[in-house]
């Protein structure tokens, strides 16, 4: 009996709905198919660059495909994010966020050039980072109450550098300084690798730098950890006692890292990443490179990295506007 041809028009968009389902995974499958760039929004030589070299070469090897590193800094972490958010959605460019331009950021720049609600896709936390406290060794000080002691004695004399306003690294140490009640001058930088550099050349006296990019310099005796800001001590520093146990109790603030997609980049590929990702970090050489930097590696689904961000939105601009913090 033939089809009415009204029949026929209704079953065409489910033809069609059809059709698509059945090309979303075979679309996937051939992703990647050429190089992706990952974009990292902060100089060479930081804890966000490092995380990032350890993913993009496990990728290309997953991929059999390259997977290259733009830096492309400033504007704590905006210019890179910004040139991300505006790319186009087919996974080739990619975002290695930090808990700074995802989650800090938008409570600290109220005109941006994109908008964080909107502009991303999350794919998968990469790891979670406890930040060290470090200073230059010529410092008087081998104990975080120490530098307490002499930060008091010399109020407005000693300087911290950061990796940009508004990082976690920034926020801690003014958190510090908050608990403390010491005054000691930020010094921003446009990364974690030139606020490092600083410290080692004793232009700066203090920082609150990732262990991911700061272990190998105070295992090599460059720089002296005081205490780690997370609520454990750290696998690679095992000797470092926390901040909560030694001098301020509760004391907590870590960074972390993730992937992130443009909006728009089609679902079956964020999850191919994400899936590609939770893989890679189940390996135990690949865990074992990031904890002995320091790092905890972690992965998420992109509802569960969505949801960290949110929850950490909240946090850190409840923190900002408490202690009204400013880029100003």
């Amino acid at each position: 009996m033939p089809i009415p041809l009204f029949s026929r028009y209704l079953r065409l968009p489910l033809a069609v709905a059809l059709g698509l389902m059945a090309a979303a995974p075979a679309f996937a499958q051939a992703y990647p198919s050429r190089l992706v760039t990952l974009v990292v929004p902060f100089p060479p030589g930081g804890g966000t660059d490092t995380g990032a070299r350890i993913i993009a070469e496990q990728l290309g090897r997953r991929w059999g495909q390259t997977v290259v590193i733009d830096n492309k800094g400033g504007a704590a972490g905006q210019i890179g994010a910004d040139l991300v958010a505006k790319a186009k959605p087919d996974g080739y460019t990619l975002l290695l966020g930090n808990i700074g331009t995802q989650a800090i950021n938008p409570s600290l720049y109220p005109r941006m050039t994109y908008n964080p609600d909107t502009a991303f896709a999350p794919i998968s936390l990469l790891a979670e980072l406890p930040l060290a406290m470090m200073v230059n060794p010529a410092v008087p000080a081998a104990t975080a109450a120490e530098f307490i002691a002499l930060a008091k004695s010399r109020p407005g004399q000693l300087s911290y550098s950061s990796a940009g306003a508004g990082g976690a690294p920034h926020l801690a140490a003014e958190m510090f300084k908050d608990r403390t009640g010491t005054f000691v001058l930020h010094v921003p930088y446009r990364g974690g690798g030139p606020a490092i550099a600083d410290l080692l050349a004793g232009h700066v006296q203090l920082s609150f730098v990732t262990v991911l990019e700061a272990s190998a310099h105070i295992k090599a005796g460059k720089l002296r950890a005081l205490a780690v800001t997370g609520d454990k001590r750290v696998t690679a520093l095992p000797d470092v006692p926390t901040l909560s146990e030694s001098v301020l109790p509760g004391f907590n603030a870590i960074s972390w890292l993730g992937l992130l997609a443009p909006a728009g980049t089609p679902p079956a590929i964020v999850d191919k990443i994400a899936a590609d990702v939770r893989s890679i970090l189940t390996d135990e050489a690949v865990r074992a490179r990031f904890v002995s930097l320091g790092g905890v590696p972690r992965a998420t689904t992109p509802q569960e990295f969505t949801q960290l961000i949110g929850a950490d939105r909240k946090r850190y601009a409840q923190i900002i506007r408490d202690r009204k913090i400013s880029t100003e």
